[in-house]
């Protein structure tokens, strides 16, 4: 799937896969066995249960070594269409991503595997904790502690990643929704640019830290991350499946391309060319079912039942 196979012999490969599956926590007897090898692509968000939980739940009962490709999924959308990457799955978050892959004629089906929701996740040992703690009681208004002086906020890039114009998207609904016409600039400036990090840093580790005070983050981020969160209201955390309907007016444009708020739906579509179609089949109907949904729901992902099929 990925280039960095190229100068690594067979027993190089063998090694790093083995080592891969016994991190994941694949019990030793299934070691022995033949996996059959199943290369996903997929956003950022799920690669942790994709290289956990999912991983070990697939190779016991679909005898299948997920190998995982994940960064921003319009990126790897936009890789599989041109032919870089070759994957056998693609799992995105939202379906603008899949909708790339399905309109370059790269797929012909895609069914949705969960959900999540866009909370506010704040530093425990930042000068603003107590303020949040009292908001996730009802006692504070969250929406007037992100625009104090002095707070520092966390925020990605929204031209290509669908994380960045997630959390402009939730600020301009809760801006909508509690008359808060500055919210959105006091929090990601006119141009949309994140603030300046050292190399090496995320916003994860600076939140834990205290360089940073809060940030928006998809729910299930918090189930690795076990940072303090306060939930949003359903009408501004993109979990509703008709929130650009609902919300026509809430748009964001971005060199010369506008965007609409998508639902947060993790999709899963087996891709043309796949060098394991079987096993992809057979990946994807699984996370559909009773096993994987129960493993995801164990993780903090929603329910995808009111979602959507979507086709080429």
């Amino acid at each position: 799937m990925t280039s960095d196979r190229r100068g690594l012999n067979r027993r190089q490969l063998l090694k790093r896969g083995m080592a891969a599956a016994i991190a994941a926590g694949i019990p030793a007897p299934l070691l022995a066995e033949a996996l059959s090898a199943l290369d996903v692509a997929s956003a950022g968000s799920i690669r942790p249960m994709l290289e956990g939980p999912l991983k070990t739940a697939a190779a016991q009962a679909l005898k299948l070594d997920l190998r995982t490709h994940a960064k921003s999924a319009d990126a790897v959308a936009q890789s599989i269409v041109d032919g870089s990457l070759r994957a056998d799955v693609f799992i995105p978050v939202t379906p603008g991503p899949m909708l790339t892959v399905l309109r370059a004629g790269m797929a012909e089906t895609a069914y949705p595997v969960g959900t999540t929701e866009m909370v506010l996740v704040y530093s425990p040992k930042g000068r603003f904790a107590s303020q949040f703690e009292a908001a996730a009681k009802g006692k504070a208004k969250w929406w007037e502690i992100l625009q104090q002086p002095g707070l520092r906020f966390a925020h990605g890039k929204p031209a290509g990643d669908p994380g960045g114009r997630n959390a402009i998207f939730t600020m301009m609904l809760a801006a909508k929704k509690y008359n808060q016409p500055g919210l959105v600039d006091k929090l990601f400036g006119k141009t949309f640019t994140p603030p300046p990090a050292s190399p090496g840093d995320n916003n994860h580790d600076r939140l834990e830290s205290g360089d940073l005070d809060a940030a928006t983050s998809y729910k299930i981020a918090t189930d690795w991350v076990h940072l303090p969160c306060l939930d949003l209201p359903a009408d501004s955390n993109l979990s509703g499946q008709n929130v650009h309907a609902e919300h026509p007016d809430v748009t964001l444009t971005l060199g010369g391309k506008t965007f609409y708020p998508d639902p947060l739906v993790y999709y899963a579509a087996v891709l043309k060319g796949a060098a394991n179609p079987r096993g992809a089949i057979a990946f994807t109907q699984w996370l559909q079912g009773h096993e994987a949904q129960a493993i995801f729901r164990s993780h903090k992902y929603g329910s995808p039942r009111s979602a959507p099929t979507l086709h080429a």
